[in-house]
């Protein structure tokens, strides 16, 4: 194995620890929280456009098909007619599958999304030709066709919202502007990066290296969301609820420290304090300041005397 062979297993290694510390910081971060569903009651056209930007680039399945869109592209019209069939692609199912209430499991709509993230990953490193010999699919209409499954993985996060009843087109155009502003902001951030990276020696064990943790980051992705289907679709094969999970996780503690070997010394428990007896206070007999009567007595006739009180 030469050097550059070692280094690029290096890279891979770091690239992919590095991944899966994002992902496992992120995956439960997609998606429209109790906050959202709060602070979206009363807002207003702006409060939606702030809502889909902040979304979009949060939503780091969409960032990394981007990626990998993006990333052999060198020339500036290439770049802008491929985003420009992703943001149609997106756009039509966002809009008229939200309009429409159009719904399906957000669980599995975000597995296929996944599944777009290791196409494309693969379709950069080569993969139709190294494993099948044939020419990958024609790219621009796969970003395109990839970009109506995003777009209805956005329709379905949207619809968790409370919308209006009178400006409900209003609000889904707000929110498509929304994610277009963060997509534009995250392609400035990657095409940059990507530019410096190109004028450098490393850029390709790099592009392999990031290619190759799309089609891994994409494949724990798919594992991730079909977990989530399985305990929303099946959920009487998952009976055990949230609250009797941290109840096991508590026994599992209690019997770990009943079983362990060495012999804990804790400090004893204090004994409660018994409680003060009422005082019970001691009456003096009242004295007897009544006077007492005067004894009065006589004398019978046989000389005994008697005396009355």
């Amino acid at each position: 194995m030469n050097v550059s062979q070692r280094l690029y297993r290096r890279f891979l290694q770091l690239g992919l620890l590095i991944g899966t510390l994002a992902f496992s910081a992120f995956s439960n971060a997609h998606g429209m929280s109790e906050a959202d569903k709060q602070r979206i009651l009363d807002a207003g056209l702006g409060d939606f456009v702030s809502l889909g930007a902040t979304h979009m680039l949060s939503g780091y399945d969409h960032l990394l098909f981007l990626l990998g869109v993006v990333f052999f592209l060198r020339h500036f019209w290439d770049i802008v007619k491929f985003i420009t069939a992703f943001t149609l692609g997106h756009s039509i199912t966002l809009i008229f599958a939200t309009l429409y209430g159009i719904q399906a499991n957000y669980y599995l709509i975000d597995a296929v999304i996944a599944l777009t993230v290791c196409y494309k990953g693969f379709e950069n490193l080569g993969g139709f030709q190294r494993l099948w010999h044939i020419k990958s699919p024609n790219l621009l209409m796969m970003v395109f066709v990839f970009g109506l499954i995003h777009g209805f993985g956005l329709s379905t996060r949207l619809q968790q919202l409370p919308m209006g009843e009178g400006s409900v087109v209003m609000e889904i155009l707000a929110f498509n502007v929304g994610v277009e502003v963060g997509q534009i902001a995250a392609l400035a951030v990657m095409l940059l990066a990507i530019a410096a990276l190109r004028k450098s020696t490393a850029f390709e064990p790099v592009s392999r290296i990031v290619n190759s943790a799309l089609v891994a980051l994409g494949s724990l992705l798919l594992i991730h969301q079909l977990h989530g289907y399985q305990h929303t679709v099946y959920s009487e094969d998952f009976p055990i609820s949230r609250d009797d999970h941290s109840h096991a996780h508590e026994e599992q503690a209690k019997q770990s420290l009943q079983n362990y070997q060495r012999r804990l010394t804790l400090p004893p428990e204090p004994e409660p304090e018994p409680e003060p007896e009422p005082e019970h206070q001691e009456y003096a007999p009242e004295p007897d300041n009544q006077p007492k009567p005067e004894q009065s007595g006589h004398r019978h006739d046989d000389g005994s005397y008697h005396s009355h009180h």
